[in-house]
C-alpha cells in the first residue's frame, strides 16, 4: 500500500515541477496505459475458472452496481452542475 501511494505523490510531484512545460503527448500515453491495464484485467478474469463459472450471477450483480454508480454519479453531477451555476449568476467565485 505504501508503494502505491508512494508512485502517486512521486507522479503529484513531477506533475508540478513540470507544470510550465507543454506535454501534450502524455495524454496519449494515459490512454494507451489505460488500454493495456484493461487487456491485462481481461486477460486475469479469463484465466481465473471461479468466475467464468459464476459468470451469469457476476453478470447481473456487475450490471446492478454499474446502473446504480451511473445513477449516483450523474445525480451528484448534477447537483454540483446546478451549485455552481447557481454561484456564478450570483456574481460569486466558485
Amino acid at each position: 500500500m505504501f508503494i502505491i501511494v508512494g508512485i502517486m505523490l512521486t507522479g503529484v510531484l513531477v506533475g508540478y515541477l513540470f507544470r510550465s512545460k507543454k506535454l501534450s503527448w502524455i495524454q496519449s500515453l494515459i490512454t494507451l496505459f489505460i488500454w493495456i491495464l484493461l487487456f491485462l484485467l481481461g486477460v486475469d478474469v479469463g484465466e481465473n475458472q471461479t468466475i467464468i463459472n459464476n459468470l451469469h450471477t457476476l453478470g447481473v450483480e456487475a450490471l446492478c452496481i454499474s446502473v446504480a454508480s451511473v445513477i449516483g454519479s450523474a445525480s451528484f453531477a448534477l447537483i454540483l452542475w446546478r451549485k455552481a451555476n447557481k454561484k456564478n449568476k450570483e456574481g460569486e467565485e466558485v
